[in-house]
């Protein structure tokens, strides 16, 4: 039994996206002078719809990038897609002075955002994207600043749920939107 749950484990972390965001060089002052050390900024996801980030910071590159890693598979959330390629609705994020703006797209769209931002996306799973920074262009920021708007989206499902009525009645409202058509919503 317990060998089986060793292979789903390997299984799990085999299948993640690691994306290295930024690495900074960071001195310490000390009596003799200053201590070097490096700072790692690393977004992981699945490709499904679950994502997380972390900060590591060591003497090395690598092992920086490790404790980095290993911090964003502790703080993974999943997040809710449309048809797995597109957010539900547009949201905008706010985290210290880094904001942004996050707009759903149409297919055939690609994801359309800068640095940080496009690393979240592309670890996330999204592939229909339209977003744009403003204020600080901070990596560690941004980042958050990104994973807040993310983790402020709401399903139809979660809404009708909210609101005790049918996925229905909440995806019926989309027509406006679309031009007259209906959108099929998924499961």
């Amino acid at each position: 039994m317990s060998f089986d749950r060793q292979n789903n484990k390997k299984e799990k972390t085999e299948e993640l996206v690691e994306k290295l965001v930024h690495v900074n060089r960071v001195a310490k002052t000390v009596k003799g002078g200053r201590t070097m050390s490096f700072a790692a900024v690393v977004v992981v996801g699945d490709g499904k719809g679950r994502v997380g980030y972390g900060s590591g910071k060591a003497a090395e590159v690598p092992e920086a990038v490790v404790k980095a890693t290993n911090e964003a598979k502790k703080n993974m959330v999943r997040i809710p897609l449309r048809e797995g390629r597109t957010l539900h609705h547009d949201v905008s994020g706010r985290f210290g002075a880094g904001k942004v703006i996050l707009r759903t797209a149409p297919a055939g769209t690609g994801v359309i955002a800068g640095g940080p931002m496009r690393a979240v996306f592309e670890a996330l799973g999204v592939q229909d994207v339209v977003a744009k920074s403003l204020g600080s262009n901070n990596p560690y920021n941004l980042i958050k600043a990104t994973m807040v708007a993310l983790e402020a989206i709401n399903s139809p499902r979660m809404v009708a749920a909210k609101r005790g009525k049918k996925v229905g009645d909440i995806v019926s409202r989309r027509e406006y939107a679309t031009g007259g058509k209906m959108e099929k919503e998924e499961a």
